[in-house]
């Protein structure tokens, strides 16, 4: 695997290839990191550190992303506010001693493991299914008619943009973000979709109904 430098951010937060997220820079380390990367290749690598841990303690293996930076807000104090988009994965070798103020690490290609196109494609049909009806059913639930949010074609980035419009916890993204199995990733996303399938359609039908009720389009009693 190649190595190479790349300045680190430590956040409580897990970035994943082909999601964007934004950021608030504030400290003046990463505010000069900010100005180092954009008079270079706006890029630098975002590592989950865990809330507690000291930064120089995330240990060598240790997965993460790295962040293109996508759009810049400069504020009048000096802060920003950026948007990055998820690139390839790294593994930490090991922190380097420089001269900056913010970290640098010497960082290590991370790749999934190649496994055949047929079953991912085929796990990747199921999860999208059912992320597209749980989307229609919250939009019902909501009272609103918005489409469901883009998904990748590409069937090993899908089960990290579905982790990120779900309500799971930072630890389980790092988990998934370290998974070289796409296959697997799939499963993992798949089974908390299809854990919440069931109550969240069962929720849009009775809000249909209620709705329907309520403006006296209920279904009539039969007279004989």
């Amino acid at each position: 695997m190649a190595a190479r430098i790349l300045p680190l951010f430590p956040l409580p937060v897990v970035l994943f290839p082909g999601v964007q997220i934004p950021l608030h820079i504030f400290e003046p380390r990463y505010r000069l990191m900010l100005a180092d990367c954009l008079a270079g290749d706006r890029r630098f690598g975002l590592v989950y550190c865990p809330p507690g841990l000291a930064e120089r303690a995330l240990p060598s293996g240790q997965v993460g992303c790295v962040a293109e930076i996508d759009e810049v807000e400069e504020l009048p104090d000096g802060r920003s506010n950026i948007m990055v988009t998820g690139g390839e994965r790294f593994s930490l070798v090991s922190f380097v001693d420089s001269t900056h103020p913010y970290h640098v690490g010497e960082v290590a290609d991370y790749r999934d493991i190649p496994e055949p196109a047929a079953p991912l494609t085929e796990l990747a049909s199921r999860v999208r299914d059912h992320f597209d009806r749980i989307a229609r059913a919250i939009t019902t639930i909501a009272n609103e008619n918005a489409p469901p949010p883009e998904l990748p074609e590409e069937p090993t980035l899908l089960a990290f943009r579905v982790a990120s419009l779900i309500d799971i916890g930072a630890p389980a993204r790092q988990e998934l973000l370290t998974s070289r199995s796409a296959s697997q990733r799939l499963r993992d996303i798949g089974a908390l979709l299809d854990t919440a399938l069931a109550s969240i359609e069962r929720g849009a039908r009775t809000h249909v109904q209620a709705r329907r009720n309520g403006s006296g389009h209920g279904t009539a009693e039969s007279t004989s």
